[in-house]
């Protein structure tokens, strides 16, 4: 079991790297089990006279019920997107083109997940770039992924080469064990 102040801890410890390493403009969450943890880097990665980093948040369902008697989910085979990105609120996607973003979950199991979510954004911020006058001129967007735990097993899903090991962050790396989360 993980408590809060385990979530709180892990958060803790791993800004100050994410600061020295990366240094999020934009922190999307996947819900449920990133909430919490990106709310919580967030009071970390704030630096004093600077404006908190924005979150956004992203619906990304993998998990299945084994069966109505039990707690116990397994990992499913499809990505189900419940909800994405608000275009409003972000003031269109021209806000993620040349951004430096931090994607946030609580876990890394077998990647599926990460791997759409990058996937997706990946061609959210291409298509937006493309809708830009000056969109070729603009820096490019980089994506770093957080989690409290990667899961020590092999994974189904991939992330970009580039991404592993710079931009991809655990603050624990876990046998494979089911982990119960506040």
């Amino acid at each position: 079991y993980v408590t809060y102040n385990d979530v709180h801890n892990l958060c803790k410890e791993s800004a100050v790297r994410l600061l020295a390493d990366f240094q999020p403009q934009l922190m999307i969450a996947i819900g449920g089990g990133g909430y919490i943890p990106a709310r919580i880097l967030r009071s970390f990665l704030k630096q004093p006279g600077s404006p908190n980093i924005p979150i956004q948040a992203i619906g990304l369902s993998l998990y299945e019920q084994l069966g109505e008697d039990t707690e116990v989910e397994t990992p499913g085979t499809k990505v189900t997107r419940t909800q994405w990105l608000d275009l409003t609120s972000l003031g269109h996607m021209q806000n993620l083109v040349g951004k430096r973003i931090l994607i946030v979950d609580e876990v890394d199991d077998t990647r599926t997940t990460l791997e759409y979510a990058v996937k997706e954004l990946e061609k959210d911020v291409e298509e937006a770039r493309k809708k830009m006058p000056d969109g070729d001129a603009q820096p490019k967007t980089e994506f770093s992924i957080f989690v409290l735990h990667n899961k020590d097993k092999p994974k189904k899903g991939t992330l970009p080469h580039d991404m592993v090991p710079d931009r991809y962050h655990a603050a624990r790396t876990v046998p494979d064990v089911w982990i119960c989360y506040p």
